[in-house]
């Protein structure tokens, strides 16, 4: 029987894989410091990771290993042309989280745009109960009805969230990508894009080494416009965005990742004098029913191999 190893359980808890005994013997670690991976991967022939490191000089040292499986969509923590020239299989997850995504990007927009957080906060500080009238007025609320979502990323989540800011009466402006030379039908050039936008909501991936979404960027908003990203946080330059929610170039953001995860205490994002900015830690994906699809998907995976039939490879 084929030998697995999980190298980061701790990223997938309460999640059942009694589906792949049947397959192989698995064994499973909470998490592997990087001086780890080697030694746990020497008698592996197939090795289960959502985030950690598997590079070309670490791959050259596991003979025995002929599957990766990561346990994500994004591949960006396995070294594909190295696994490639060694001959292992890669494998990854697809559309595993598709209403969680979406479902937790309006969460995020609806938090900013009803002032839940503030809210909160202000009845915490005892402000209702000081009030000269029933209700506490503080915190204007903002109706999505009848606004603009901008759309950066039109794949199955981009699409998702359009259906449920649709469901609120929002309009939907599909982005181009900034670098297209042809605008392809439905789709608005990128800097038009985000003028007309009410609400910017960020579903692509992060490609290159330069910022999506930058001070010139964020200088083509209405002052009123709401940003909201589930995708990515290189997609986001923290330092223009702190800037311009200081000055108030633009009303407020919401994001579930950053640049550096988890962050340093002294991430430009988390200075606690930056207005309207909501921060949730990378949960977007993380609803009990998505990371099970997730591990279902890696069972078909491993399942697939075995029976040299590989699916969703890399």
């Amino acid at each position: 029987m084929k030998q697995a190893v999980l190298l980061d359980a701790d990223t997938l808890p309460n999640t059942n894989w009694s589906a792949l005994s049947a397959l192989c013997h698995l064994q499973s670690f909470g998490t592997t410091a990087p001086e780890l991976v080697i030694p746990r991967l020497l008698d592996a022939d197939i090795v289960i990771s959502n985030k950690v490191l598997l590079t070309a000089e670490i791959l050259q040292q596991l003979p025995k290993l002929q599957l990766i499986c990561v346990a994500a969509t994004g591949t960006n923590n396995v070294d594909i042309q190295a696994a490639k020239s060694l001959g292992i299989t890669v494998c990854n997850v697809r559309d595993y989280a598709t209403h969680a995504v979406s479902q937790h990007a309006i969460a995020l927009l609806l938090a900013l745009s009803n002032q839940i957080v503030s809210n909160a906060r202000a009845i915490a500080g005892g402000e209702w109960s000081e009030s000269p009238i029933f209700c506490l007025l503080k915190h204007p609320i903002r109706q999505l009805h009848g606004l603009t979502m901008t759309i950066i990323g039109f794949g199955s989540l981009g699409q998702a969230t359009a259906q449920l800011a649709q469901a609120f009466g929002m309009r939907i402006c599909i982005a181009e990508r900034p670098d297209a030379e042809v605008v392809r039908e439905g789709r608005v050039p990128f800097n038009d894009a985000l003028a007309k936008a009410d609400v910017v909501s960020l579903h692509c991936p992060a490609v290159g080494s330069g910022f999506l979404i930058g001070a010139t960027e964020l200088s083509l908003l209405k002052p009123t416009a709401l940003l909201v990203n589930t995708a990515r946080g290189a997609l986001i330059d923290p330092l223009a965005l702190a800037a311009a929610l200081r000055s108030g170039r633009i009303a407020g953001a919401a994001l579930d990742v950053l640049t550096v995860e988890p962050p340093k205490a002294s991430d430009v994002l988390l200075a606690q004098d930056i207005p309207n900015l909501l921060l949730s830690p990378h949960v977007a994906w993380a609803s009990a029913d998505a990371m099970q699809n997730l591990v279902d998907q890696v069972i078909e995976n491993i399942h697939g191999f075995i029976n040299q039939q590989p699916i969703r490879t890399c």
